[in-house]
């Protein structure tokens, strides 16, 4: 199975990490919007104007995000992990993105750098 990990570290509190994953107004302001999204199980999101989409599958507040996810018209969803940590006021996030189809692993895994956690971390590391 093809699979993304890549970790990064944030020199922000874990909470506004938090946010910048979960909230809709932090998710358009750091770029992936327009965006549907909270933090409650169940919660079907959309970011990029629902480029991609999916739902949220596990949430243990400032710890830990599960989601599925599509891109396209994937005939089932790969699954992201977020796993959050602090320590000394930097925020350390992995990710852990299986499952989605092997033509799109590169993609994918540049786009996580360049428009996702990338943007999250520039985002929050000013504000």
């Amino acid at each position: 199975m093809k699979k993304i990990h890549q970790t990064y570290e944030i020199h922000a509190p874990i909470g506004k990490v938090w946010r910048a994953l979960v909230d809709a107004k932090y998710i358009d302001n750091w770029g992936g919007g327009p965006a549907v999204m909270d933090e409650a199980v169940g919660t079907e999101f959309s970011l990029w104007n629902g480029d991609i989409y999916g739902k949220n599958i596990e949430v243990i507040p400032e710890k830990k995000l599960v989601q599925e996810w599509y891109g396209g018209d994937w005939p089932q969803p790969s699954i992201a992990t977020f796993t959050l940590s602090e320590s000394d006021g930097v925020t350390t996030v992995e990710l852990l993105h299986v499952g989605m189809p092997g033509d799109e692993v590169t993609n994918f895994e540049e786009g996580w750098k360049d428009y996702y956690l990338g943007p999250l971390k520039e985002y929050v590391e000013k504000k």
